[in-house]
């Protein structure tokens, strides 16, 4: 993987997490709008413009690919490189779960 892209993604934002998460599932932009609104119980709302802004980057990026459009919504899914930088998010986020289980300060 490029060492430029993993500085840039890892340690992931919450929205880069959740659309990486969600593009397991071709989807379009409004559809993981609503899709992360329900996951997070509306603890993270993401507007129009940081969704299509992190998806037009993820493009640009490979981390994600253009799979079809249906009137002005625009599908898209997780590439193989995406899914690596999710993969080592994922183990990232475990890792601190798991040194922070039962600690205290």
């Amino acid at each position: 993987m490029n060492n430029k892209l993993r500085k840039i993604y890892i340690p992931m934002t919450e929205t880069g997490f959740y659309i990486l998460f969600c593009l397991q599932n071709e989807m379009h932009g409004y559809n993981i709008m609503q899709k992360v609104k329900e996951m997070t119980n509306s603890e993270i709302v993401i507007s129009a413009g940081t969704m299509y802004g992190s998806l037009a980057k993820m493009e640009r990026d490979g981390l994600i690919q253009f799979t079809k459009e249906e009137g002005k919504r625009k599908s898209y899914i997780i590439t193989e490189l995406g899914q690596e930088i999710l993969s080592i998010e994922l183990k990232r986020i475990k890792r601190l779960y798991k040194n922070s289980k039962g600690e205290k300060w």
